[in-house]
Formats: C-alpha cells, sequence, structure tokens
C-alpha cells in the first residue's frame, strides 16, 4: 500500500490513547479502533507510521501488529489465551537439563538456576528439575499460580509475552522479564545455551546464524513492546 498521509499523531480519548494519520483514526485489521494504554506506546506506534516511505510496510511496524493482535484477537479470548500461554510451565525449558558434558551441565546450571530461584521466591512455587528428555509433571500447585500470575496480564502484554515463552521455551524466562525486571540479553542468551553449545561444537552455518540472529531481534521487540505496556 503507497502512504497515503503526512503525519502521525496521538489522541488522548476515553478508550485509551489513540493513532491519527492526518486526522483519521488508525483501525485494526478488524476495524476496531487502535486504541492504546498509555501514551508511550502510542507514541511508539505514531512513530512507526512517521517511519514508513513511499509505502507502508507491515514488516516494520512491529509495534502496531502486536497492538492489532491484542485488540482483534487477544482480547475477546484473553482469559483462553492467557491459559494456553501458562501452559508452557508444564514443560518449561529451565527444568530440562543435559545428561552430559559437564560444561553443558555446568553452564545450564549456571544460567537457569538463579531464574529458577528467582520464580520459587516470587511466585511460592517448587519446581521439579530432571537430566534428559523425558517428561517431569510439575506441581499442581506451581501450575495453578503461575497460571494466576499470566491471567492477571491485559491483552497488550499478553501478545508481546506470549512470544518471549514461545521463542524462548520458557514460561520462566517470559515472567523473568515482565514482572522480574531481568536483562532481556541475559534472558535470551540463557535461552539459546543449548543452540550455542551445538555451535561452538559443530560451527553454525549462514542460515542458521541468520535464523537466530531473527529470533533474538524478536524477542527484544517483544520485550520493549512488554515494557511500553508498562510505561
Amino acid at each position: 500500500m503507497k502512504r497515503f498521509y503526512k503525519d502521525a499523531a496521538i489522541v488522548a480519548g476515553e478508550g485509551g490513547h489513540g493513532v491519527q494519520l492526518d486526522g483519521r483514526p488508525v483501525r485494526t485489521p478488524a476495524r476496531a479502533l487502535l486504541a492504546l494504554p498509555n501514551a508511550a506506546l502510542a507514541q511508539a506506534v505514531a512513530q512507526e507510521w512517521r517511519a514508513q516511505g513511499d509505502s507502508i510496510d507491515p514488516r516494520s511496524m512491529p509495534f502496531t501488529g502486536l497492538a492489532n493482535a491484542a485488540i482483534d484477537q487477544i482480547a475477546p479470548n484473553r482469559e483462553a489465551f492467557a491459559a494456553g500461554i501458562a501452559r508452557y510451565a508444564e514443560t518449561d525449558l529451565l527444568c530440562y537439563r543435559a545428561e552430559s558434558p559437564d560444561m553443558l551441565i555446568a553452564r545450564q546450571a549456571a544460567a537457569w538456576d538463579p531464574l529458577l530461584d528467582w520464580a520459587r521466591a516470587r511466585y511460592d512455587v517448587a519446581f521439579r528439575v530432571t537430566r534428559g528428555i523425558l517428561p517431569v509433571a510439575q506441581p499442581p500447585e506451581t501450575l495453578e499460580r503461575l497460571a494466576l500470575a499470566v491471567s492477571a496480564f491485559d491483552p497488550f502484554l499478553l501478545a508481546g509475552f506470549s512470544t518471549l515463552v514461545t521463542l524462548s521455551g520458557s514460561l520462566v524466562c517470559g515472567l523473568a522479564v515482565v514482572e522480574g525486571g531481568h536483562d532481556p540479553a541475559a534472558i535470551w542468551a540463557a535461552a539459546e545455551i543449548d543452540e550455542a553449545w551445538q555451535a561452538e561444537q559443530w560451527g553454525e552455518d549462514g542460515e542458521a546464524a541468520a535464523r537466530s540472529a531473527l529470533r533474538r531481534e524478536q524477542f527484544s521487540t517483544n520485550c520493549a513492546f512488554c515494557a511500553l505496556t508498562r510505561a
């Protein structure tokens, strides 16, 4: 689509902070008003629209896309969406450790144990940690309490949070970013320990490196989106 506007501005209203293009409100793909929860996120979305060239490229507008998803897809089914994300606690990456070699085991423990300790203290839960890939059942109380924490998130936070969890394979990693204030880069490095180890042992080809860089960028973008939802 060719650019059809000159400027983007934010306007505060009862339903939130909207974005207008030459005075006309932006709408979601489902034709709902694009109403953001605060001025900081609205300004970031407006800036994406301002930054477009002669043509509009949705791929260069991740915050707009996440806001659209929050309004059109998540808000109508927030509880079910939150429950689906919370189920990642059943098979959280941090609870599945390598059986060998010792150096990888040590790396996982150094990065993952502090995150599990944080979650234990924050939510008063216990985790069952195993070696290998055979599934281990987590305590029902743990699953319930973590699900309760996720169920309190609004649709905008869920939009960004869900990608943090799916990319990392860890509900705890996602929670550590949005509720624990942990450094996103450090969390991503923790989630990628196994991949980094494999690359060290066998080398990394160009395609794998490109995929890893894209996933890292997506994780960082969604971390920033989550931070803006709570600004």
